[in-house]
């Protein structure tokens, strides 16, 4: 049976087998969220608000066999163009709201603390952290959390260093 999240899961509702996740679409969100604001937030900030969401979808959804969760690996040689291009246009967004903010006479926060989203992506150094957290995490709440350690899912990480896409 497919069912989604957002149709909301009752008492009565069927058991979800598994549930694979997408996580890229979750980094984003959780990052910076594709808004038209300049994000100042850290990395420990952006980890924990993505492990927040996951872990809430998890207990949402009770999978009770598999809890997949996908990070895009390195694109096919064909998509690198398109990632390029809209790398591109996302440093030029980027720019333009820095302009903006010090024409309304506001500050321009450090480049250290301006997330840039194009770090999203296989082989920078915030996705070797991302990697490497998760991991981390996973063993964790696998190890620690009731609900995970009840619910008995298999949980399947496939990081950013993982070739392909999902």
């Amino acid at each position: 049976m497919n069912q989604r999240i957002s149709d909301g899961l009752s008492a009565n509702s069927d058991e979800i087998d598994n549930l694979y996740l997408d996580m890229n679409g979750i980094i984003h969100m959780c990052t910076h969220a594709n808004s038209d604001e300049i994000v100042i937030m850290d990395e420990k900030m952006m980890l924990q608000r993505i492990f927040t969401y996951t872990d809430r979808i998890y207990k949402i959804v009770r999978p009770k066999k598999i809890f997949y969760l996908a990070v895009d690996g390195v694109a096919p040689r064909a998509k690198m163009n398109q990632q390029r291009s809209r790398r591109f246009r996302s440093s030029k967004e980027q720019e333009q709201l820095m302009a903006t903010a010090v024409a309304r006479g506001g500050e321009i926060p450090d480049a250290e603390n301006c997330f840039d989203s194009n770090c999203i992506t296989p082989g920078t150094d915030f996705m070797y952290k991302l990697n490497l957290a998760f991991g981390a995490w996973i063993e964790f709440k696998c190890k620690n959390d009731p609900f995970w350690i009840e619910n008995g899912a298999e949980v399947v990480f496939s990081g950013p260093d993982v070739p392909g896409e999902v």
